[in-house]
């Protein structure tokens, strides 16, 4: 089986900050070719699957979703023909969410580094970054909540930027700020409940927020 933990950089001395960044709804937006997945999945066993319900749900696992359509015992099974299905389905209809490449280049022009950290298994996450013109420092795979915040403690992270709700609360378990987008299924509410530091509309206005916050002192709660 292939490591869920994708190609990662050594942290390397650097004058910047480290951002890591969640990838569906944070960076790209992959419903569309999720949900093409599901419904060539659902095809495949002859087992209805609301495609449409599944991918306004994306965040945790990929397994929890299958949960709700397939017996515990055939899972694991589902999981593995879902991934499979996934290169050819997938990858063609995403693309990057507004301000991306900015925010990157933000974070790059001050010498910092970025990580994605997902939930979504590495090898797929990775034909993403590669189809979207997205270059990460590191890349974590099959991460969530403390697998989430071990990614960011052990890169040495100093923000982590997401959509959903165990991201916040991953980042605050980090000690990292932690950063709220309102492009996934999460509102502006239940991001600060969760423990956003700060809320974003959408990436666009993540450069200006960075320039001006520049993430130093405050930046990390436990360094």
């Amino acid at each position: 089986m292939t490591s869920p933990t994708g190609p990662a950089a050594p942290v390397a001395d650097h004058h910047g900050v480290t951002v890591g960044f969640d990838l569906d709804m944070t960076l790209i937006d992959s419903r569309p070719g999720i949900a093409a997945v599901f419904r060539s999945l659902s095809a495949e066993t002859g087992v209805f699957i609301d495609a449409d319900a599944a991918v306004s749900r994306l965040g945790p696992p990929l397994e929890q979703e299958l949960a709700n359509w397939f017996p515990a015992s055939a899972t694991a099974e589902m999981a593995d023909r879902y991934r499979a299905l996934y290169p050819d389905h997938a990858i063609t209809p995403t693309v990057l969410l507004p301000g991306v490449p900015e925010s990157i280049e933000a974070i790059r022009a001050d010498g910092g580094r970025v990580l994605v950290i997902t939930s979504k298994f590495a090898g797929n996450a990775a034909l993403h970054l590669e189809h979207c013109g997205i270059v990460a420092d590191v890349l974590v795979g099959w991460a969530y909540q403390d697998g989430k915040r071990d990614a960011l403690t052990g890169n040495g992270a100093h923000a982590y930027v997401g959509d959903f709700v165990a991201d916040m609360t991953s980042a605050r378990a980090a000690g990292v700020t932690a950063i709220g987008v309102t492009t996934g299924p999460c509102g502006e509410a239940e991001l600060i409940a969760a423990g956003a530091d700060v809320i974003l509309t959408d990436l666009r206005e993540f450069p200006g927020w960075f320039e001006r916050s520049k993430l130093f002192g405050w930046a990390t709660r436990s360094r």
